[in-house]
């Protein structure tokens, strides 16, 4: 049965041919390697998903940016169209999107605003690792009731000492009898949830990556806390909060895979993830250069438009190539992970690291070239400036993508 995307995507894609290449290479005729075109249902995805970005996120993103109200009503509309949970495999409820569709639709989401992209797809990175290693049985409840109405559901890595050092988590899931109880801390969660994929040391003698299990936890548990909304610099919309854990009993079978898998099961999840992250930053990206190219249009001097000048039109041609460069690698890795191609983590991470970059020079420019405009409000620059810091800094720092594939290069190189 095909879902409500699918069936919506299927009508859209019949559009013009000069609208199906608006990202896509124009030199179809070439037959000597990739040709970069989307595919009639991919273009159909990218329509719906441009459209609702332009009727429902850009109109509001600027107001729930001042008022860092969380966009309920933006992911209400959302799930009616299909486009919240559209990883999550269509037996499940979802759209059953492949890497490389979902990354089109990150991207076009980011465009409008990341705070709300964040919001809406918050929910890929913590069921990602029940799509990894999850039982049917556990698909079936947790991932079944995302799709039926729009609920959230958080990540719990992070801890006040362990972000990208995972091996430090701190937080404790010990086991008695058949069940399993928690105690720990978890920072920077993005979204709150109706429930939470929390990592936990179960072992504190084995090794690091075998010390570490991941469990599937109602937000309804007894001994649960959730505490006051965090003020962060950008995104602000999309809600991170502390989570406290104090004595909270789960199940057996909320346990993802066997006792000591969580390590494998989180870094697993990355490969999935890391690629849409990095797609959230070409948006971001590509809206920089929107802004900066309409305003050296619209912004005069020396009696002539802005961009007619060669440092201007330096500024803008950098942040295309880098859009450019930048999409390619995410649609690089995105298709290795559809593809099960072994070096699928090395290409994450180079797309993660490589388009965070992007996003971040990109909005810099957008301020650069808006002069003084770019420093309030009236503009969306300044707005994409604070936005884009975070692409660095979660999902693994620029420096953790950096070691993975440094470590790689050293493999082959060796």
């Amino acid at each position: 049965m095909l879902s409500r995307l699918a069936l919506r995507t299927s009508r859209t894609a019949r559009l013009s041919t000069r609208s199906t290449r608006a990202y896509a290479s124009e030199a179809s005729e070439y037959t000597g390697g990739p040709t970069f075109e989307l595919s009639e249902e991919q273009v159909g995805i990218r329509d719906l998903a441009r459209s609702f970005t332009a009727n429902e996120i850009i109109p509001v993103a600027a107001e729930y940016d001042r008022t860092m109200k969380y966009p309920w009503e933006v992911i209400k509309k959302a799930h009616a169209e299909g486009l919240l949970n559209v990883h999550v495999p269509e037996e499940y409820g979802g759209a059953g999107l492949s890497v490389m569709s979902s990354s089109i639709v990150s991207e076009e989401l980011a465009y409008g605003c990341t705070g709300i992209q964040t919001a809406i797809e918050a929910n890929g990175l913590a069921s990602a690792p029940l799509i990894v290693a999850g039982s049917d049985a556990q698909k079936r409840s947790y991932l079944g009731r995302l799709t039926e109405e729009p609920l959230m559901c958080a990540y719990g890595v992070s801890e006040p000492g362990a972000g990208s050092d995972v091996a430090s988590i701190k937080t404790k899931a010990t086991r008695e009898g058949d069940k399993f109880v928690l105690n720990g801390q978890k920072c920077w969660i993005t979204n709150g949830g109706c429930w939470y994929f929390v990592l936990a040391k179960t072992d504190p003698t084995a090794k690091p990556h075998k010390a570490l299990s991941g469990f599937i936890v109602d937000a309804s548990t007894p001994g649960i806390t959730v505490e006051n909304k965090l003020i962060n610099m950008g995104q602000r919309c999309s809600d991170t909060r502390i989570i406290n854990f104090e004595n909270v009993v789960v199940g057996k079978e909320n346990l993802l895979g066997r006792e000591g898998d969580g390590f494998k099961i989180a870094m697993g999840a990355f490969d999935i993830t890391r690629p849409l992250v990095a797609s959230g930053a070409v948006g971001l990206a590509q809206r920089a250069l929107a802004e900066a190219a309409k305003y050296a249009h619209d912004r005069k001097t020396f009696g002539v438009p802005i961009i007619q000048h060669q440092a201007i039109g330096t500024l803008l041609a950098e942040m295309a190539i880098g859009v450019e460069t930048a999409r390619n690698a995410v649609w690089r890795a995105a298709c290795a992970k559809d593809n099960n191609d072994p070096r699928t983590t090395y290409l994450a991470s180079v797309a993660k690291a490589y388009a965070s970059r992007v996003a971040v020079t990109n909005a810099d420019k957008c301020v650069q070239i808006h002069g003084g405009a770019g420093y309030n409000t009236e503009y969306p620059a300044e707005k994409l400036f604070r936005d884009s810091k975070i692409f660095e800094l979660y999902e693994g720092t620029t420096q953790i993508q950096n070691l993975i594939v440094s470590r790689v290069v050293a493999n082959d190189y060796a």
